[in-house]
């Protein structure tokens, strides 16, 4: 029998990803790579962490882990994330060279050593900011780009916002998760060849999905989330007093880690509330649909924050959402985005707390209105964002730029993969629906 055609290698860069099997760190970015793995050959770079294997094989795609530190003080990434690790503890920014340069030689080692086709990289920078090195001095491959919002809407500055235009235009392809976020792309001048709105997903035909046979806790309101200044949690508690006054049965149930949880309890001492809050940890993505199928509704008091970082379409709206549990939301663009004509009676100003107050109370007084919008949202946003129609659309990117490339070099230019299609190609605007578009 004849061999099977070889798939190609994609190498993907990422600074957030699980250190192991049921892992509660945010695990977007392998829940799509495990989905490409049937028309990709999936190797992912990402960082080492305290117990992290240094490579596996997670769900038919190969892990690497790189070192950028003494194996101690690797705590850059995980447990809230670059950005607020940087903010709380602001001698970490002495580990940044290190990750940076790190994954830039492990990247560079695999490329030498094995044959890579096509990057696909996470995060503007630094791993947009690698990818183009990578491109440049390593092999002229093309590489897909895709922002996720934080390294968008924050890491301001001249030189920053330099970095993220010379990335854009360098790559092949770049995706962001919403609609707010391309025009976020345009006011900032990044101009790739291609520009497509396509978000990450979530597993509605499986994991996130209503149950019936369970009944809501009538005065549970559910927060799920790391414990970050743009998750607005911090509006929250400053609205339970109030809600209280009116609900003095209702418990604050918060599902999350992070760098603020310090500070967070001690402003719920300092309110005085500590019998109706109950700070539960982190829970893997196998535990979460019991909490949305359980609470009388998931509370997201989205805010931008002081650096400018705000969400980019968040994940745990769609998943709550996908379990039929009611939801308020901060009023951030993404959120805009995610509901459409459902955000006007979903979407608070969170930073009001007495607004904030005022729409939790409406859902825990009117229940059965509430699970009714609930299950409208989650039909409305089913076709659109589970990960088969997601998964999908970046399979059809990703090998359309790279049969872009191959066509160019095969057509006899001389040009540079990593250039393909600039002279025909014009940036996309007219993304308007979260839905992966038509591939040429």
């Amino acid at each position: 029998m004849p061999d099977e055609p070889r798939k190609p290698t994609l190498l993907v860069l990422a600074s957030t990803y699980p250190r192991w099997p049921g892992d509660h760190e945010p695990g977007f970015v392998h829940a799509l790579c495990r989905r490409l793995t049937d028309r990709f050959e999936v190797v992912v770079l990402t960082s080492r962490s305290p117990g992290a294997a240094p490579s596996e094989v997670l769900d038919g795609v190969e892990v690497v882990r790189y070192r950028y530190a003494p194996q101690r003080i690797e705590t850059l990434v995980y447990g809230g994330g670059i950005a607020a690790h940087l903010e709380r503890r602001p001698w970490k920014l002495l580990l940044v060279p290190g990750f940076i340069l790190g994954q830039y030689l492990a990247a560079r080692r695999l490329m030498k050593r094995r044959r890579i086709d096509l990057l696909h990289a996470h995060w503007l920078i630094p791993q947009g900011m690698i990818a183009r090195w990578l491109v440049r001095h390593v092999a002229s491959v093309p590489f897909v780009m895709t922002s996720h919002g934080g390294d968008l809407f924050g890491l301001r500055g001249p030189w920053l916002q330099r970095i993220k235009r010379e990335v854009a235009s360098a790559s092949a392809a770049m995706t962001v998760v919403s609609e707010a976020m391309r025009q976020e792309v345009g006011r900032l001048g990044l101009r790739s060849p291609r520009l497509e709105v396509l978000p990450m997903g979530v597993d509605m035909c499986g994991r996130f999905t209503p149950d019936d046979t369970i009944t809501r806790c009538p005065e549970e309101i559910l927060f799920v989330g790391r414990l970050v200044p743009k998750k607005g949690l911090s509006y929250l508690l400053d609205a339970m007093p109030a809600v209280l006054a009116q609900r003095p049965g209702a418990v604050l149930a918060i599902a999350g880690f992070g760098p603020e949880q310090e500070a967070l309890q001690a402003q719920v001492a300092r309110l005085d509330i500590e019998a109706s809050v109950c700070f539960l940890g982190a829970f893997t993505q196998a535990d979460l649909p019991a909490l949305y199928r359980r609470a009388a509704l998931l509370v997201a008091p989205f805010v931008r924050d002081t650096s400018g970082n705000q969400e980019g379409l968040p994940v745990v709206l769609m998943e709550a959402i996908g379990c039929g549990c009611p939801v308020v939301a901060g009023n951030v663009a993404g959120v805009q985005d995610l509901l459409d004509e459902h955000a006007d009676r979903v979407c608070v100003n969170a930073t009001d707390t007495s607004a904030l107050a005022e729409a939790i109370l409406r859902v825990l007084a009117h229940p059965a209105e509430a699970r009714e919008r609930a299950l409208s949202l989650r039909e409305a946003l089913a076709r659109r964002v589970d990960w088969h129609t997601i998964a999908r659309g970046y399979a059809d990117l990703l090998e359309s730029c790279l049969a872009g490339a191959v066509g160019a070099v095969g057509a006899g230019s001389g040009a540079p993969r990593r250039g393909y299609g600039n002279e025909q190609t014009t940036q996309a605007g007219s993304a308007r629906e979260l839905r992966p578009r038509s591939q040429p």
